[in-house]
């Protein structure tokens, strides 16, 4: 499948910065995605290394993941104990909607510092990656969105091939919409299922779109 593009006739580009969301299913191809992005010059931020960035030694987020979730979520070294972590809010969404509420709001904002600091310096385009786009309504703030999807089966063969255990994998899979969901919300569709070559000229297709 080569490039798929759902884009919405009503959406209209001036000239300013264009900001994209770029989302999809764990396992599905946002990373390699980002990657390719980099590659042809875009501007790319990846809210999954803020969420790395914002629970560092020192940070304010993790220290309020320690009063929520114990002393025993940090280790001795001072660093978030991220197995454990995902062990228990991936088993209680109670767990999951606490955590996400410590941690999306300074991630949004780095974003969108990220995204003014790029807009001044005059950048056509700029990708930010957010696995939960649609499930925090940051569409809002989006000049288009691209969902990268494969089927479930390769999804699955994915996760397994991480070391990722079936019920780990359901755990993941219920913490976000379906992607049938996510592919019906999105302007643009990737579908990952090829190559990577079959990948990047979908991309490619997408930013002569944009033009």
């Amino acid at each position: 499948m080569i490039s798929l593009p759902l884009l919405d006739s009503r959406i209209t580009f001036h000239d300013r910065m264009k900001v994209l969301g770029l989302t999809g299913g764990v396992g599905m191809g946002k990373s390699a995605s980002a990657q390719l992005l980099r590659a042809r010059g875009v501007a790319v931020v990846d809210t999954d290394d803020l969420a790395r960035q914002v629970v560092e030694p020192g940070q304010a987020a993790l220290a309020e993941v320690r009063e929520v979730f114990g002393a025993g979520i940090v280790g001795a070294d001072g660093c978030l104990r991220r197995d454990e972590l995902a062990r228990r809010v991936f088993a209680d969404p109670a767990a999951r909607t606490q955590l996400e509420n410590i941690l999306h709001p300074p991630i949004r904002a780095i974003w969108r510092a990220q995204m003014e600091a790029w807009r001044a310096e005059g950048r056509p385009l700029a990708v930010v990656v957010i696995p939960l786009l649609f499930e925090t309504q940051a569409e809002a703030e989006l000049d288009a969105t691209i969902c990268i999807a494969c089927s479930a089966a390769t999804q699955h063969q994915r996760l397994l091939a991480r070391g990722w255990s079936p019920k780990q994998i359901e755990q993941r899979l219920q913490a976000q919409l379906p992607t049938e969901a996510k592919m019906a919300r999105a302007n643009y569709l990737v579908w990952t299922e090829a190559g990577l070559d079959v990948h990047a000229a979908q991309l490619d297709r997408i930013l002569r779109l944009l033009g």
